[in-house]
């Protein structure tokens, strides 16, 4: 059965798409532009931070819809991305501040505890967010996030040529070639937007899927400077994430450009620091399994999330 014909079933499967309701709050001196499927009674919220960072919380939904059939979905829009507010001095734009951004934004929202899930670079704030706040984020979910240290960044041009010329995609091939990816060190938006439409096709292991897929358009200056800094100065969070103790599960496409070596460092890192982390792999699938693992990625969520539902619901011991 073709990547396609699996994800449809898996969706026929599902109850209708809930929908979501709009609610802007205001956090750190900004307004952010947030989105919430109904509550679910005796199942802590989980706020999903998506990747990309030119992009807002559409990469994310209806594509995680299935999840929040058995618990409210919280996506939300990060500082000067989509509907939230740009901040002063974008220039300054870091992604440490998107981290302690959705800190604040738990306490706006007025919510005690929350579960986490982070996509590619959305891993990255989720990650550093989780720790920042230990006693407010209760699980952590990893979705083909990007590791703790840049030392994957540097390679990822040179992966995705070679995966798209393996793959046959040699048109799409040609025109990331074209791109030297050292420009990227630079703000400007029209070149990371173009960058990113075509380094799209390499995220995925189905060429057939990947030609189906339409590109996202990246429109966020501040994420341009974002990206420009990561690229310019690297990084390495490995004392930022120090604090962090929620249990994670490290979910990855093993066939994604983004090696499952990062995965399995990340995992290695956290249990060195006492986290209880787990990684599962994910076959036949690129950098998005909501989309080409469908049915395994939302099964190994849903079960790790619903175990500390009972655990929270549990009485104590006398």
């Amino acid at each position: 059965m073709s990547t396609r014909n699996r994800l449809l079933a898996f969706r026929r499967t599902l109850p209708p798409t809930p929908r979501l309701t709009r609610r802007d709050v205001e956090a750190r001196g900004l307004r952010f532009a947030t989105w919430h499927s109904p509550p679910v009674a005796g199942a802590l919220p989980l706020v999903c931070v998506n990747g990309g960072l030119l992009f807002d919380h559409g990469l994310l939904w209806p594509a995680l819809a299935p999840l929040a059939h058995a618990r409210q979905v919280i996506l939300y829009d990060q500082r000067g991305r989509g509907e939230s507010a740009v901040p002063p001095g974008v220039a300054a734009s870091r992604i440490e501040f998107d981290a302690g951004d959705l800190v604040a934004l738990r306490t706006a929202l007025g919510i005690a505890r929350w579960d986490m899930l982070g996509h590619s670079w959305g891993g990255g704030i989720a990650m550093q967010a989780a720790a920042l706040d230990p006693d407010g984020v209760r699980r952590l979910v990893l979705a083909n996030a990007v590791g703790i240290t840049g030392e994957w960044l540097p390679g990822m041009h040179a992966r995705a040529l070679s995966h798209l010329r393996a793959t046959g995609q040699q048109d799409a091939a040609a025109t990331l070639a074209a791109i030297d990816p050292d420009v990227l060190r630079a703000p400007d938006l029209a070149v990371h937007a173009t960058y990113t439409r075509a380094f799209f096709p390499a995220w995925f292991a189905d060429p057939t899927f990947a030609a189906r897929a339409v590109p996202p358009v990246g429109l966020s200056v501040t994420g341009a400077h974002v990206s420009a800094r990561l690229r310019r100065e690297g990084y390495d969070w490995s004392a930022r994430i120090g604090a962090l103790r929620s249990p994670t599960l490290v979910l990855h496409g093993v066939e994604d450009v983004l090696s499952l070596a990062v995965a399995q460092r990340t995992v290695c890192v956290l249990a060195a620091q006492g986290v209880r982390a787990q990684l599962q792999p994910l076959t036949g699938s690129g950098h998005n399994p909501y989309w080409e693992a469908a049915a395994p990625f939302f099964s190994a969520i849903e079960a790790f999330l619903a175990a500390a539902d009972l655990t929270s619901r549990a009485p104590p011991d006398p």
